[in-house]
């Protein structure tokens, strides 16, 4: 990473994690899995895990991977998200999602995941090489005053995009939503430029699930990052919460601190 980059990395993360901090969020980023999963599988008011970033179905490691949680002032799990690198080189995304298509199916969805299969995004076929994938996006709401309308999905998936880029550098990142919550331009809130409709098709040419495909090339994802990130909406009315970062390795030590 160059010094310049390196320096605009610091700047931008440092001021989030202020804005976080002062809206009495605990952000956590590691990349054991196993620890991941343990933390997923505490939320029973969620769907499980997906198979991309469950150590039981995928190898995922700090070579492939990383993780981020958030918890409240009470220690709470409020927000999670995880970003995966895939070599496709030589491939499109449209071929990798044909072959791993049960690692990004949800659950139940489908009558027969084998013979279901997504399809409708001209993007599939010119997504190649480093591409990263963001998943596992979750805030919790709480009504008007909640997480979500402070602005804090924007900041915590440019933590993401922060991490990701400075550690892989990608010629593009991609993640699935809803149709409902691309309706509602989660696509912009998670930084994100493209936004294609895509759907799962069952057995029996049925849709089964409606997953829209949002995206950015490298200098989308260039331009992104050079916008300065944006602030909460009430980070500077709320005062008095307190929150740490830090960072937990493969082994679960302290060094010191994204189903999209």
């Amino acid at each position: 990473m160059q010094p310049t980059r390196l320096f605009e990395l610091t700047t931008h993360l440092s001021g989030i994690l202020r804005d976080l901090e002062a809206a009495g969020i605990h952000v956590e980023v590691g990349d054991d899995f196993a620890k991941f999963r343990a933390y997923r599988s505490l939320q029973t008011d969620r769907g499980p895990i997906y198979p991309m970033f469950d150590v039981a179905s995928s190898y995922i490691d700090s070579a492939n991977g990383f993780w981020i949680c958030g918890f409240d002032a009470s220690g709470e799990l409020i927000h999670t998200q995880a970003a995966r690198l895939l070599d496709l080189s030589g491939i499109s995304l449209a071929s990798h999602l044909s072959s791993h298509r049960h690692k990004y199916i949800t659950p139940d969805t489908t009558p027969d995941p084998d013979l279901t299969f997504y399809s409708g995004p001209e993007a599939l076929q010119k997504i190649t090489g480093k591409v990263c994938y963001q998943g596992e996006f979750w805030l919790r709401a709480r009504g008007l005053g909640g997480p979500r309308s402070q602005g804090m999905t924007t900041l915590l998936s440019r933590v993401l995009f922060e991490i990701m880029v400075g550690a892989w550098n990608p010629s593009f990142v991609f993640a699935l939503v809803p149709k409902q919550l691309a309706a509602k331009g989660a696509h912009l809130r998670y930084g994100y430029c493209h936004c294609e409709p895509g759907r799962w098709l069952g057995p029996d040419q049925q849709v089964t699930e409606e997953d829209y495909l949002i995206w950015m090339g490298a200098s989308d994802i260039v331009n992104m990052l050079a916008r300065s990130p944006q602030r909460l909406q009430r980070a500077a009315s709320v005062s008095g919460a307190h929150s740490a970062a830090t960072s937990v390795d493969a082994n679960g030590l302290l060094d010191a601190k994204a189903h999209a």
